[in-house]
């Protein structure tokens, strides 16, 4: 029996929703085919994110949840060795990580926009900051969306900085719509360890876009949504729609990004297996934070 209910459990991580299954063909039509990869259960796609979204159809996605490689604190801190992230022939060009988005008002008057066009009526967005874009960029979001919250994610441990080292990061959670919450109890401070030495740089646990999408979905119930990620990374943010039974799609514009979180999402189909977390990062012992995802 408990093998039986695991083949059923690889096979529904595996099929696509018909809301991707429509979008897998959209995309093929406008990204260059062998851009676009299913995954078990979603659609990566290597592209610029402007060009990704404008892909997309309108009201097709239910949920945003991304951690956006923001380049104004490197642009405008330059603090000594903290400029660069990663390496810079592990970009795709040739350049460093992450400099394909610039997040000058322009640019992320764009995103933005394209973000509202593709989420359904009644949906949700959860935007990732550090404080500086917080500062620079996170106003700007009042003019696209319903801002209900600000949510402060406490890293436990402590990292590098100037005159405050961090150990923390902000996560902006906003509405277009009604989209209520699944419970009146989670708190707006989220004690989830930040990861040390993971195999891709900034890397999120997987615990922290869970505990998004548990935020608005139980778990189990969202076979029928989708969990948009358009700066996919490490791949964190779509593993946790997988763990949490939604569908996902999702773009980065890194070779490496790609064959990471390809690699990732198979291991976690087949073997029930996170190749680049090991550990839980909500140990109880350190968080005291009691789970709703």
């Amino acid at each position: 029996m408990k093998l039986q209910a695991a083949l059923k459990i690889s096979e529904e991580r595996r099929e696509l929703n018909p809301s991707l299954t429509e979008l897998l063909s959209v995309l093929k039509d406008q990204i260059p085919k062998k851009s676009i990869i299913e995954t078990p259960g979603g659609i990566i796609g290597r592209a610029d994110v402007l060009k990704f979204l404008r892909a997309i159809p309108d009201g097709s996605i239910d949920l945003i949840a991304t951690d956006p490689p923001y380049s104004g604190m490197n642009q405008h801190l330059l603090l000594g060795k903290g400029r660069i992230v990663g390496k810079y022939k592990d970009r795709g060009d040739g350049g460093k990580w992450f400099e394909e988005f610039h997040d000058t008002p322009e640019n992320y008057h764009a995103f933005l926009t394209e973000c509202r066009r593709v989420l359904k009526k009644d949906s949700a967005i959860f935007l990732m900051f550090d404080s500086y874009s917080l500062l620079t960029l996170g106003a700007f979001i009042r003019e696209f969306f319903d801002v209900k919250n600000i949510v402060v994610w406490d890293k436990v441990s402590i990292g590098m900085g100037h005159y405050f080292r961090r150990q923390s990061e902000f996560i902006v959670y906003a509405t277009k719509g009604k989209r209520p919450l699944v419970s009146r109890a989670i708190p707006d401070i989220w004690r989830i360890k930040r990861l040390v030495r993971s195999p891709y740089p900034t890397q999120k646990p997987v615990e922290l876009f869970q505990a998004m999408i548990g935020s608005v979905f139980e778990r189990g119930k969202c076979a029928n949504k989708t969990v948009l990620d358009p700066f996919f990374g490490s791949g964190s943010s779509l593993l946790a729609a997988m763990r949490h039974g939604c569908g996902y799609i999702g773009c980065d514009v890194s070779e490496k990004a790609i064959a990471l979180c390809k690699d990732r999402l198979k291991n976690f189909a087949d073997h029930d297996l996170d190749v680049m977390q090991s550990m839980s990062a909500v140990p109880e012992q350190v968080s005291g934070m009691k789970k709703w995802w």
